[in-house]
C-alpha cells in the first residue's frame, strides 16, 4: 500500500509549497481580519451582537464539521483537485463576504468560507506529509505553518490599513488575488495524489464525527459568551461529547472487525503522534491568549487605532520567523524533545513577563516581551507538527492531518473560552464603580471598550483609570495563565515526545 502520486514532482514541489504557504496565509488573514471590522459591520449592515457572533461563530463550526470528511474525500478522490475546488469556493466565499448587503447574507457567506477553509487546512497539511521526505518535512512545515501564523496578527494590521482607506467590503477582498494566485500554483505546481488504496466511506462515522465536533464546538463558543453553567451550554457541551464517544466506539469496533475505520486509533498509541498534537495545541494557547487580548490593551488602554494594533503585533511576527528559522537547524541536529522543550521555555518567559505588564508600561516592553513569544512558537509550533504528521501513513495522510486540525480546532476555542471567562472575571472584581449609573455599569461591566467610551461620555477620570487598570489586571492574570501552561508543555516535551520519531518512509506508487 501506498499514495498514488500523478506526475512526475521533482523540484516542483518546492515552488509547490509556494501554494500552500499562499493558501494558509488566506486562511490565517481570515480568522483575525474580521475582528477589526466587526464594530463597522454593526452600523453598516445594523447588525445586533446576536448577527455579529453568528458572522464569527458561522465559519468555525462549519470548519468543525467538515475537517475530517474533507481529510477523507482528499484520500479517496484526490487531494490536488479538491484543494483546487477549495480555493475557488475560498474565493467566491471571500467575495461573497465584501458584497453581502444584509446580515444574513453575510453570515451565509462566512460559512461558505468555513467550508473552503475546512478542505484547505487538511489537504494542504496532508500535501506536505506525501511530498517531502522525512528530512525535508521539518522545513517544509516550517514555511507553511508560519504562513499561517503570520495571517493571524497580519489581520489587524491590514485590516486595519484597509478600513481607514476603503470600504468594509475590503477586509475579505482582500483573500481574492491571494486565491487566484494560489490556483494558478496549485494547478501547474502540485502533483495529483491520492490513497492507492481508497479508503472505506462510512457515512455513520462522518456523521457521528461532523456532529459531535460542531455541538461540543458550539457550547464551548457559548461558554465564552454566557459562562459555563448556562444550560444551553452544558446541554451542547454534554451532548457533543456523547456523540463524539459514540464516534470514538464506533470506530474501535470497525477497526477490531477489520472493516475500516474513518480514523486509526492506534495514532494514539504513538507518542510522537498523541503528544505532537497536543503540544501543537499547547504552543496555540498562548498564541491565542495573545492575540485574544493585546489588541484590546492596545486599544482600550494604550488608545491605539486598528492599524497601529497591528503595528504593535509585528514583534510577534519578527520573533516567530526568526525562532522558526533557527529551529529547523536546532530539531535536525539535537531531535524534537529539547527543540519543543526550548521553545516552551522561551515562549514561557514572554508571557509571564508580559504578565508584569502595567497601565503606564511602554511599547518597547510590549514589543520585548511579545517577540519572545513569538521566538518560543516559531521553536515550538512546527516541530510539534511535523512529531505527529511523521506518524502518518501517507495513503491516510489527508484524513490523518484533518484529525490534527480537529484536535487543534477543538482545543483552540476551549483555550479561547477559558482565558476569556479568566479575564472577565479578573476585569469585572476590579473596576470602581461608585456613583456610575446602573446602565451605563452594565455597559462598563460588558466590555473595556464600552467602559473607555461611558468613561469619555461621563467625562470622568477616576473611571477611566479604573478600567484601564482593572482590563490591564486581567490581561496580566490571563497572561501567567497562559505562562503556566507553557511551562506545562516543557514537562511534557521533556516527559513524552521522543527525541526523534520514528518515521516510515513507503515508496510511493507513481502513475
Amino acid at each position: 500500500m501506498g499514495v498514488a502520486i500523478v506526475g512526475d514532482v521533482g523540484a516542483r514541489r518546492w515552488w509547490g509549497l509556494g501554494a500552500l504557504a499562499l493558501s494558509a496565509l488566506a486562511i490565517g488573514l481570515d480568522l483575525t481580519v474580521l475582528n477589526v471590522a466587526l464594530p463597522t459591520l454593526a452600523t453598516q449592515l445594523h447588525a445586533d451582537t446576536a448577527g455579529l457572533q453568528w458572522i464569527a461563530n458561522g465559519y468555525t463550526l462549519v470548519l468543525a464539521a467538515v475537517l475530517l470528511p474533507a481529510g477523507l474525500l482528499g484520500d479517496r478522490l484526490g487531494r490536488k483537485r479538491l484543494m483546487i475546488g477549495a480555493l475557488v469556493v475560498f474565493g467566491v466565499a471571500s467575495a461573497g463576504c465584501a458584497y453581502a448587503s444584509t446580515t444574513g447574507q453575510l453570515i451565509a457567506a462566512r460559512a461558505l468560507l468555513g467550508l473552503g477553509g475546512a478542505f484547505l487546512l487538511p489537504l494542504c497539511l496532508s500535501m506536505v506529509s506525501v511530498l517531502f521526505t522525512a528530512d525535508e518535512r521539518q522545513r517544509a512545515l516550517t514555511v507553511f505553518l508560519t504562513a499561517n501564523a503570520i495571517g493571524i496578527p497580519l489581520g489587524p494590521l491590514v485590516g486595519g490599513w484597509l478600513l481607514d482607506h476603503f470600504w468594509w467590503g475590503s477586509v475579505f477582498l482582500i483573500n481574492v488575488p491571494m486565491v487566484v494566485i494560489a490556483l494558478a500554483a496549485v494547478a501547474l505546481l502540485l502533483p495529483e495524489s491520492r490513497s492507492a488504496v481508497p479508503p472505506t466511506l462510512d457515512l455513520p462515522s462522518v456523521l457521528l464525527s461532523s456532529v459531535g465536533l460542531v455541538a461540543f464546538t458550539y457550547g464551548v463558543i457559548r461558554a465564552g459568551q454566557h459562562g459555563w453553567g448556562e444550560a444551553l451550554t452544558l446541554t451542547t457541551l454534554l451532548g457533543g461529547a456523547a456523540v463524539l464517544t459514540a464516534f470514538v466506539l464506533r470506530q474501535r469496533g470497525r477497526t477490531r472487525r477489520g472493516t475500516g475505520a474513518l480514523i486509526d486509533l492506534a495514532l494514539f498509541r504513538s507518542a510522537s503522534f498523541s503528544w505532537g498534537t497536543a503540544l501543537a495545541t499547547m504552543t496555540s494557547f498562548g498564541m491565542f491568549g495573545v492575540l485574544f487580548t493585546v489588541p484590546q490593551y492596545f486599544q482600550a488602554v494604550g488608545g491605539a487605532d486598528a492599524l497601529g494594533t497591528g503595528l504593535r503585533l509585528l514583534p510577534v511576527i519578527g520573533g516567530l520567523l526568526v525562532g522558526a528559522r533557527v529551529a529547523s537547524r536546532f530539531a535536525a541536529r539535537i531531535g524534537a524533545k529539547i527543540t519543543v522543550a526550548v521553545g516552551f521555555a522561551v515562549q514561557a518567559g514572554g508571557l509571564m513577563l508580559g504578565a508584569t505588564t502595567e497601565v503606564t508600561s511602554g511599547e518597547a516592553f510590549s514589543a520585548t516581551w511579545l517577540a519572545l513569544v513569538g521566538v518560543g512558537l516559531g521553536f515550538a509550533m512546527p516541530t510539534t507538527m511535523d512529531a505527529a504528521l511523521g506518524e502518518l501513513s501517507p495513503e491516510h495522510s489527508g484524513v490523518g492531518s484533518a484529525l490534527i486540525q480537529a484536535l487543534r480546532q477543538v482545543g483552540g476555542a476551549i483555550g479561547v473560552a477559558l482565558l476569556g471567562t479568566v479575564l472577565s472575571a479578573t476585569y469585572r472584581n476590579g473596576l470602581d464603580l461608585t456613583g456610575v449609573p446602573a446602565t451605563a455599569a452594565d455597559t462598563v461591566r460588558d466590555s473595556a471598550a464600552g467602559g473607555i467610551a461611558v468613561a469619555h461620555r461621563l467625562g470622568s477620570t477616576p473611571l477611566l483609570d479604573s478600567v484601564r487598570g482593572a482590563f490591564t489586571n486581567g490581561m496580566d492574570v490571563m497572561l501567567w495563565v497562559c505562562g503556566g501552561v507553557s511551562v506545562l508543555g516543557v514537562a511534557f516535551a521533556l516527559a513524552f515526545l521522543p527525541v526523534r520519531a520514528a518515521r516510515a518512509e513507503p515508496e510511493p506508487a507513481v502513475v
